[in-house]
């Protein structure tokens, strides 16, 4: 298998791509709270509408929804996150994925100002 990972059309992505297990491999804060379950999620688990956000701390996961939204001019992605206590959206800034479809990368930008790299397990 080859690390290679290739950029994929944002414009005519497929809504399923972005479900799966996201382990959190980079994040820059800028204005977002830090003790926000975003900011302190290593492990995003995205199935269809559900979201669930892990992180080390102790006590449970924090569960929501997500859905993907796009700007009706260039149809760019978006993914809405709703939890019990933060609710924001992210623009699908890149998606890269092996030729074989099992390696992934996700880079979103929030509008809070945070910026986060996914990969997926």
């Amino acid at each position: 298998m080859s690390d290679l990972l290739i950029d994929i059309n944002l414009q005519q992505l497929p809504d399923d791509y972005f479900s799966g297990a996201w382990q959190v491999a980079n994040r820059v804060l800028n204005r977002n709270d830090p003790g926000s379950p975003l900011a302190q999620a290593t492990r995003l688990v995205l199935t269809p509408g559900q979201l669930e956000a892990q992180s080390p701390a102790p006590g449970p996961s924090h569960t929501g929804n997500w859905a993907v939204m796009r700007d009706e001019i260039l149809n760019r992605p978006y993914l809405s996150f709703e939890l019990p206590n933060e609710a924001t959206r992210a623009l699908v800034t890149r998606l890269r994925r092996s030729a074989d479809g099992l390696r992934s990368q996700l880079n979103l930008y929030f509008a809070s100002g945070m910026e986060m790299q996914l990969d997926l397990d």
